[in-house]
């Protein structure tokens, strides 16, 4: 049983790795797609527990290493969450994908809105939908290279095995 353990908490360390290292790289102003990427594939390969733990602690490492605003914790963690959701009761990559696109696109961006009054402390030239494009243009290109990338992922031998060790506790 420590063992699992181990197993589990060196991919979702892996995880979180890989996505502080490769969102900055690959990152439009406002959008980030490698984030989206990561989330789908820890929803399908982790579970939502996992998901929005490592969607967590990338946003925090990101805030604090790479100076992003709190932007990072509302597009990250209602994705990560509605897209291990869409998997676990969906059973598709394209429930994890609308997930991620419902959380991140919609849910997060909304929510962007007031936690950046508060973080600025002003409203000038900001209103309910100002996040709303990028959130969605990130979001949905990201979760297309998540398909791209999941489509043959999820036949190989290790992603099974890994998958199994996760969503069998």
């Amino acid at each position: 049983m420590n063992n699992r353990r181990t197993k589990r908490l060196t991919i979702l360390a892996m995880m979180i790795a890989l996505d502080v290292v490769l969102s900055p790289l690959f990152r439009i102003e406002g959008m980030a797609p490698m984030s989206s990427v990561l989330n789908v594939t820890a929803a399908v390969l982790m579970g939502p527990v996992y998901a929005i733990v490592m969607a967590l602690v990338t946003a925090i490492l990101r805030m604090m290493l790479l100076g992003i605003p709190p932007l990072a914790l509302t597009g990250a963690l209602f994705g990560a969450l509605l897209a291990g959701l869409g998997y676990r009761y969906g059973g598709h990559i394209g429930w994890a994908i609308a997930g991620e696109i419902l959380g991140t696109g919609l849910i997060g961006s909304l929510l962007s809105y007031p936690i950046m009054i508060w973080f600025t402390g002003s409203a000038n030239g900001l209103f309910w939908f100002v996040y709303t494009p990028r959130f969605f243009g990130g979001a949905i290109s990201g979760c297309l290279i998540a398909w791209l990338f999941l489509f043959k992922l999820k036949e190989t031998t290790i992603f099974k095995k890994v998958q199994t060790n996760f969503y069998n506790q």
